[in-house]
């Protein structure tokens, strides 16, 4: 038995779809051309709440039209003006399986 490739089950393979659709920019997946967020380009507009409140909308449009899995309970961005980034939180339950409600949290940063 080879043990190179680490299969992903249930809740991470869940959490890693949804990092998926957040940093993919629409277009940019072969034959999928409106899967994915514009969040990515938010990220380079004035750090300040009105962009944030504009990441959070995008992010639960984006979850919740192309990840079913998922029932979303809380979506928050805050920006962090100290390290020029958006900090992010997204709680949510997964449909279809007894398990605690999910959580995860990431830094969202512009680069270039």
């Amino acid at each position: 038995m080879n043990y190179d490739v680490i299969g992903l089950k249930n809740e991470t393979a869940i959490a890693r779809s949804i990092r998926n659709l957040i940093f993919t920019i629409p277009g940019e997946k072969p034959f999928e051309p409106n899967i994915g967020s514009r969040v990515t380009n938010l990220l380079f507009e004035n750090l300040d709440v009105l962009t944030a409140s504009s990441i959070q909308t995008e992010i639960e449009a984006t979850i919740g039209n192309y990840e079913p899995r998922v029932k979303l309970v809380q979506v928050r961005v805050t920006p962090n003006y100290d390290n020029n980034e958006f900090d992010c939180y997204i709680k949510y339950n997964i449909v279809g399986i007894e398990v605690p409600q999910q959580q995860l949290s990431f830094v969202l940063q512009p680069t270039r």
